[in-house]
């Protein structure tokens, strides 16, 4: 296997991998591809938001949330409706669908999350965290993106 000379990158990467492989495997059944979830409670937390509001809150690329909406309402996990006050402007809002599948979400949110980090003190994942934090600050400051969505 590896050992704790392997280069920190790598051991990212391959971290990120596993952790990629694992959300598809238990996202699988639940009808929703990995990233969906987010935009998912994203409207949990306050339905009828714009796609340009969805950005803002999650971070990413306009492109990607357009066609993470696209998916998901062919799905039926949500709909598109016009705005009553403007035409030109589309609201996202769950279905029933939708609204049923967040506890799901959740648990599997929360498997994930025991899985990861199984062994680790309650220190140690705020301090893992902390320390993600202060290393995806870095890398914004020196490449100028605010963004994961690249």
């Amino acid at each position: 296997m590896h050992n704790e000379h392997d280069p920190i990158d790598a051991l990212l990467g391959q971290v990120c991998r596993l952790h990629h492989l694992r959300v598809r495997t238990l996202l699988k059944d639940s009808g929703v591809h990995r990233g969906q979830p987010k935009l998912l409670f994203a409207l949990a937390e306050e339905d009828g938001l714009t796609q340009t509001e969805l950005v803002k809150r999650m971070q990413i690329a306009p492109a990607t949330v357009t066609k993470m909406i696209t998916r998901m309402e062919k799905s039926g996990f949500l709909k598109r409706k016009r705005d009553l006050k403007d035409q030109r402007v589309s609201r996202v809002y769950l279905t029933d669908a939708g609204r049923a599948l967040k506890s799901e979400l959740i648990e599997i949110s929360q498997s994930i999350g025991e899985e990861v980090f199984a062994g680790f003190s309650q220190e140690e994942r705020i301090l893992m965290q902390r320390l993600l934090l202060v290393m995806r600050e870095n890398l914004v400051r020196v490449t100028g993106k605010k963004s994961p969505d690249f």
